[in-house]
């Protein structure tokens, strides 16, 4: 009798330790597929959003985009507007929202040091290049990232970072893709390696006009036309022939360079309608331009980024 009684509770107490497991196991993807994190740089506690696609714990060698918010933005609100996630869910990639500092004054507005902008980041020379580089470091080493097919993207002020990741750490960038932006980094550029560049924008864009300029928005700084950014790249990029506008469908044009080195490619996108906002996506705020309806920017950066990798 008493060997039948502590049979009986061993059987018991397996299945109830089983029934729990399983329902840790059936719930685990509610918290461990998207969370916030942190990484300490240059003493300063730098926080971030993650997200993992559906498929994580079954896969391996994913590729890891990261998203830049614009100025006074965050990594939380950019993932809503630019609707990045859904994308990132749906291709299978890995999708990282990292946050700017945040400022000092009133409204305490996150920004990137991207060089001659912006506002508390740049003033401050807050070493962003190290915040992301670290970053990308920590993501590939905790998760299973492919180190070769890590991106960048950016809205606004994000934008001019993800052009300065290029530029100082393309050793670790394979392409990028910035959006409702300009390049104002303070050295010149020197990157190490060609850099794929897929630029969108809007000719109704005020806040950084694509024929550059000081824009309407907070922080008046000089915005370089879009024009000469891209000559930089043709020439960062050793492209043989000139800039062809191969589609001009009254909504958009797409120009490409053609015959860069090592097969880089160059686009630039710019749309009729929209403004300083994210095409596909949802006004940064109330106050924010309609998004273009032309393009969508999620589609064409994960296209453009699937072409590209690190050597």
């Amino acid at each position: 009798m008493q060997n039948t009684h502590i049979l009986s509770v061993a059987l018991f107490t397996a299945m109830f330790f089983s029934l729990v497991s399983c329902r840790k196991k059936d719930s685990a993807p509610n918290t461990e597929y998207h969370f916030s994190s942190s990484i300490t740089i240059d003493g300063k506690v730098r926080t971030y959003v993650l997200n993992l696609p559906p498929n994580y714990y079954e896969d391996a060698g994913f590729s890891l985009v990261i998203g830049l918010h614009g100025g006074g933005g965050s990594g939380e609100q950019f993932e809503t507007s630019s609707k990045l996630t859904n994308k990132s869910n749906a291709a299978k990639f890995i999708v990282v929202y990292p946050d700017g500092v945040q400022g000092t004054g009133i409204l305490k507005a996150r920004t990137w040091n991207a060089g001659l902008c912006c506002d508390y980041a740049s003033e401050n020379n807050i070493d962003d290049v190290k915040f992301v580089s670290g970053l990308i470091d920590k993501l590939v080493t905790e998760y299973k990232i492919n180190p070769r097919k890590v991106y960048a993207t950016g809205h606004s002020n994000g934008g001019m970072l993800a052009y300065r990741l290029a530029c100082e750490i393309p050793h670790k960038i394979a392409a990028i893709a910035p959006n409702a932006t300009t390049m104002v980094v303070k050295q010149p550029c020197n990157p190490s390696r060609p850099v794929p560049i897929l630029h969108m924008h809007s000719v109704l864009d005020q806040h950084v006009p694509y024929t550059g300029g000081v824009g309407s928005g907070v922080s008046k700084h000089y915005n370089p036309p879009i024009d000469s950014v891209m000559n930089v790249w043709q020439q960062k990029n050793q492209c043989s022939q000139p800039a062809k506008v191969i589609l001009d469908n009254g909504g958009y044009t797409l120009t490409k360079w053609f015959d860069c080195i090592n097969n880089v490619s160059v686009h630039y996108y710019l749309t009729k309608d929209g403004g300083h906002s994210w095409p596909g996506g949802e006004s940064g705020s109330i106050f924010g331009n309609d998004p273009s309806a032309m393009i969508n920017a999620n589609d064409l950066l994960w296209e453009f980024f699937q072409q590209h990798q690190l050597p």
